[in-house]
């Protein structure tokens, strides 16, 4: 439990991290001539994801059995992103890489003891 713990912890950081620089961008002035979101819009959305699975990995850290649905979900999410950057933007080694990490946490969240916690 506590490797998928940090692993979405850290997840959830990169993400919220993700959204601090989409607003210093947005607010710097950028625009996107092809996208229809604005930067805010965006850095919103990754906001809300990152920080919900921030939360989900605290709550992994700290012994709380909610944290583990949210984990799971985001991990099976995160795999389909390793499948687009791997094959759809030919960026195999970031692709395996992301796999690798979201394989990890799917492993440790299904380990016996991991269940066995869950279920009490």
């Amino acid at each position: 439990m506590r490797v998928a713990g940090w692993i979405a912890a850290a997840q959830g950081l990169l993400g919220v991290g993700v959204a601090i620089a989409l607003m210093i961008r947005a607010a710097g002035g950028h625009r996107e001539e092809t996208v229809v979101i604005s930067g805010y819009g965006t850095a919103v959305w990754f906001l809300i994801l990152g920080g919900g699975l921030l939360a989900a990995g605290i709550g992994l850290l700290r012994g709380h059995r909610w944290g583990r649905g949210l984990v799971v979900i985001a991990e099976l999410l995160l795999l389909f992103v390793a499948w687009y950057v791997g094959v759809g933007s030919k960026q195999y080694l970031a692709g395996v890489v992301i796999a690798a990490v979201c394989v990890i946490a799917l492993g440790s969240l299904f380990r016996r003891d991991a269940i066995e916690w869950y279920a009490v």
